[in-house]
């Protein structure tokens, strides 16, 4: 088994066209979706650090949020790129289990900083007085801390059930990017142990940050339909509506994609909920966030008569 694992040096990606023309037109697309997601989130992110205004707790998560999208659409959408335009596409054997790694790293960072900021707006809505002291720049760094360490050692857990597969041929994978579902259909060895414990984990982690969401959601709401002031209460349902959408629109994707047991169907469908999913998503959730928050788009528009005034 060892042998044969060692003699696998690269895989195929077949990616999702074969025709020349449409490979031109998805490279054209997809390289113009890449570079507004790396404008949005680092647009983001740089009118975060720039506007005193937005320091705060909400916003120093949103802008990890735009971080984590930021890489990982760049771990997937340059290779695929690639793919479009060349001949040979391949992708080597280390290069691979890397990709495999810093995506489910990655998918596990995003799935618990979508929890803290759920907690974070339950603690502002419903604990308005203790909000300052509670979630204070320390505690802040370990709430966000703990999801890069958590994902991190989740990647490198399923990443070394992945290298202990043993690939005898083929090795066309048919998808994007190398992901786990279509490589255990490549894999001649016992899959069972690394399917096993891709459902536990997906399942697990999966469910525990989204039931935090939900739990504090149940309070979220009452609290908010609480609060007297008109402004008080869209402003509360602005920052919770952008942060609920950007949690829809990334489990419905996920769930759609990992919770099924890997075949010639699921592959083929979760391919193509993988072109939304690793490109579109990450380009979404600037603009969710920056069209429906008052404060973003206020800090922008200041931003920007700041730019044109230093112009002239």
């Amino acid at each position: 088994m060892r042998r044969n694992r060692t003699l696998m040096t690269e895989f195929i990606l077949l990616g999702l066209a074969n025709h020349r023309e449409l490979q031109i037109f998805l490279f054209t697309l997809f390289l113009t979706i890449y570079m507004v997601t790396v404008a949005g989130n680092l647009g983001m992110i740089a009118l975060i650090q720039a506007n005193a205004r937005l320091h705060t707790p909400m916003y120093f998560f949103l802008s990890n949020l735009s971080f984590v999208d930021l890489c990982f659409s760049s771990n997937v959408t340059p290779k695929m790129l690639e793919i479009f335009l060349s001949e040979k596409k391949s992708i080597s054997y280390p290069a691979c289990l890397v990709q495999c790694y810093l995506f489910i790293a990655l998918v596990h960072v995003e799935l618990y900083i979508l929890a803290v900021m759920a907690f974070d707006r339950y603690m502002a809505i419903c604990n308005p007085l203790l909000y300052g002291s509670r979630m204070s720049k320390s505690v802040c760094s370990f709430l966000i801390t703990v999801p890069y360490v958590y994902g991190a050692l989740t990647g490198l857990m399923e990443t070394m059930w992945t290298y202990n597969l043993a690939f005898c041929g083929p090795s066309e994978i048919n998808h994007l990017y190398c992901a786990d579902p279509p490589l255990i259909k490549l894999a001649c060895s016992d899959t069972y142990n690394k399917e096993v414990s891709m459902f536990v984990v997906a399942g697990f982690n999966f469910t525990y940050p989204l039931l935090i969401i939900l739990i504090s959601y149940l309070y979220i709401f009452p609290a908010t339909l609480r609060i007297c002031s008109t402004e008080g209460r869209r402003k509360a349902f602005s920052t919770c509506g952008s942060h609920l959408t950007a949690v829809t629109i990334f489990y419905s994707a996920l769930f759609f994609m990992y919770l099924r047991r890997p075949s010639e169907e699921s592959v083929e469908q979760g391919k193509m909920v993988a072109v939304f999913y690793t490109t579109v998503i990450p380009m979404l959730n600037p603009m969710i966030y920056s069209l429906r928050n008052k404060d973003v788009k206020e800090a922008l528009c200041k931003e920007l008569f700041k730019r044109k005034l230093f112009s002239k």
